[in-house]
């Protein structure tokens, strides 16, 4: 069969076009710009960046001897066509010399991660992976879900494939050993126990429901589970099930047997069983199909499977599979710490090269294996079916998508099948906390990282104007658009606008691109039917004409799943605007207090409704606040007050 175009040759097709619009390609003049670098270079181990007539960067590469390595771009004849390209479009290069090549890996992954260039392959998933963290800096140690940077005195665990599997995880440890997940501050406030106790997931350590001795215990036993000793723990539930039971006292033989089975809903959803309660281990496979290539990841943490994800790096369709991989274990591990061993579904040939960069990373010794016999064996071989299976999932969903843009042209008269949709809503409450939403869908799905929102400021429309609001925020888009890129050979263009609406905000669309020298971006509008009845839709073109798609048809579903996602992010960006707006104190707004002193006055007079009634002598009691921080909230709330009112 014939091989189906990645998103990567589009991407680098993209890139090709915008650098064309800057100067042409010329392979001559990319040859006599690596001649010319390569002169200067010696045979030290370094990291250098092919950078185009703008100086954007077009790849990033690691070299043992840069000399050597730089040379080989001037043997053409050798050189596959990726590279040919990048070669024509080459009108310098930046180089950085290093330690050692190790070194020259770890600085490698780290700019392309940055970069991106067009010519690397790119691991383009850059959500961070969850942790389960235990703070232990607290008498009663919490338990809760976390991302980012690492703090002292908090053990970490994981990572976890995603929020769902961190969350559920969560959830049945919750039941298991009834440690508490609130804040700090949130316990140190409460009277008496909050809901999680009457259902039995807290040991309600607030209000004294359980000592410091045996809430060490549930600590304890909690750090034993989740370092793969699942069957101690096991043991000693049964044990005191079974004393309470002895004696009668089943209420608390009943809470025993929730907890088992909260233990037994954990271990039942490992899939992946390693069968050895001390392998920490990632287990990494790669497959490929028809352009689209995928990797897949397991998580293996003493002995239990935390999750798997797969990963489909760009940039991959005419790279070796070996490179590729390669490639993704330099970037996946940038901020994810390496665990002490990855299994591979394959040997690679800076496998060496690439354990002593990670074990630089992670302060510990890695090791790169590919097994080939045993339960190790067994392991890569599920990573590499699961691969398998998404390459499958992401050709079939292609293929619908493709069929979708291809329909979705032909019925609004596009002159071929759009890369990139960009949908729009509004949201608001009785035109409070205004704010329009943009989402961005093509080919390979959803594309979060162009996601926008467009906070309305005061004045900048009218409460409750909807058509207002498109032509503020289609203009602030575009504006921006225009003044960054004005040449429109950037890949951010759409090839069609999606409103949330009917025909008046088609026209409020189209008057703010007509403002703009916009006239040629199709704009369609999706509005419902009659009795708003989801699939009576009808689609208003920039024509006038309106279109109606018959119930059930695919590219109806299609455009819903789009207005759907616009409505969805909309409503979630107006809703966390909504509940910031509600913790936003009178204090923020009075000149000189920032945070340290609003705390204190907060802390001082419990509200700020008690600190705007309060004299200038009381303001002076308060620790940290000055006369003249003290004068400046008084005046804030009593601006008709005189001089002589102030000095009473």
């Amino acid at each position: 069969m014939p091989e189906t175009p990645d998103s990567s040759d589009r991407f680098l097709e993209a890139a090709q076009t915008a650098v064309v619009a800057r100067g042409q390609p010329d392979l001559e003049a990319g040859l006599a710009a690596i001649r010319e670098t390569c002169r200067t270079l010696g045979r030290q181990p370094g990291v250098y960046r092919m950078v185009d007539a703008a100086g954007d960067i077009l790849y990033i590469g690691k070299a043992r001897a840069l000399r050597n390595r730089v040379a080989t771009y001037t043997q053409v004849e050798r050189l596959p066509q990726r590279l040919k390209r990048m070669v024509a479009l080459t009108r310098g290069m930046v180089v950085v010399t290093t330690g050692s090549e190790a070194e020259a890996l770890l600085l490698e992954s780290q700019l392309i991660k940055r970069h991106r260039p067009p010519f690397n392959v790119v691991l383009r998933d850059d959500k961070s992976f969850p942790f389960i963290a235990l703070d232990e800096r607290h008498a009663f140690p919490r338990l809760a879900k976390h991302r980012g940077a690492r703090k002292e005195g908090v053990v970490y665990y994981g990572p976890f494939a995603s929020a769902g599997a961190v969350n559920a995880t969560l959830n049945a440890l919750q039941k298991l050993f009834l440690l508490r997940s609130c804040t700090d501050s949130f316990m140190a406030n409460r009277s008496r126990p909050c809901l999680l106790y009457q259902i039995r997931r807290c040991a309600a350590p607030c209000v004294g429901r359980i000592d410091t001795d045996a809430y060490a215990a549930l600590v304890a036993d909690a750090k034993a589970f989740l370092a793969g000793r699942a069957n101690g723990v096991q043991e000693r539930l049964k044990t005191a099930m079974q004393d309470a039971a002895a004696v009668r006292d089943y209420e608390r033989a009943a809470v025993y047997r929730d907890r088992l089975k909260a233990l037994a809903t954990i271990q039942g959803s490992q899939a992946i069983h390693a069968g050895d309660t001390r392998l920490d281990a990632d287990v990494v496979a790669l497959a490929r199909d028809r352009g689209v290539t995928s990797v897949q990841v397991f998580f293996i943490r003493s002995g239990q499977n935390w999750g798997h994800r797969a990963l489909f790096p760009a940039h991959a369709g005419d790279v070796g599979e070996e490179e590729v991989l390669s490639a993704f274990l330099g970037q996946f591990y940038e901020e994810l710490p390496p665990p002490p061993r990855i299994l591979l579904d394959r040997p690679l040939p800076d496998a060496e090269l690439l354990a002593e960069a990670l074990s630089a990373r992670a302060g510990h010794r890695v090791t790169l294996v590919a097994p080939q016999r045993g339960r190790l064996r067994a392991l890569v071989e599920q990573a590499r079916r699961n691969a398998a299976e998404a390459v499958a999932r992401r050709l079939a969903e292609r293929g619908t998508a493709e069929a979708n843009l291809a329909r979705l042209a032909e019925a609004f008269g596009l002159p071929e099948p759009p890369r990139r949709i960009e949908v729009y809503d509004n949201s608001h409450v009785m035109g409070t906390h205004a704010l329009g939403a943009m989402i961005v869908a093509g080919p390979e799905g959803f594309v979060k990282s162009g996601y926008r929102k467009f906070n309305m400021k005061p004045g900048e429309v009218t409460p409750g104007d909807d058509f207002g609001m498109m032509r503020s925020l289609l203009t602030r888009r575009f504006r921006r658009a225009l003044e960054e890129d004005p040449a429109r050979s950037g890949d951010a263009w759409p090839d069609l606008l999606l409103i949330d609406g009917g025909r008046g905000q088609v026209s409020a669309a189209l008057a703010a691109l007509a403002d703009l020298g916009l006239e040629d971006v199709p704009v369609v509008g999706i509005a419902k039917g009659p009795d708003r009845n989801a699939g009576r839709e009808v689609f208003h073109l920039a024509d006038g004409r309106e279109l109606t798609l018959p119930p059930g048809d695919p590219l109806l579903f299609f455009l819903e799943r789009l207005r759907d996602e616009a409505h969805r992010f909309a409503i979630g960006a107006h809703r966390a605007r909504r509940t910031k707006a509600m913790t936003v104190s009178t204090l923020d707004e009075v000149p000189g207090v920032g945070p340290a002193r609003k705390k204190a006055l907060l802390m001082h007079f419990g509200t700020a409704r008690a600190v705007k009634g309060a004299s200038l002598e009381d303001l002076l009691k308060v620790p940290g606040i000055n006369r003249a921080t003290a004068e400046a909230v008084w005046q804030h709330f009593h601006p008709a007050a005189s001089a002589a009112d102030l000095s009473q």
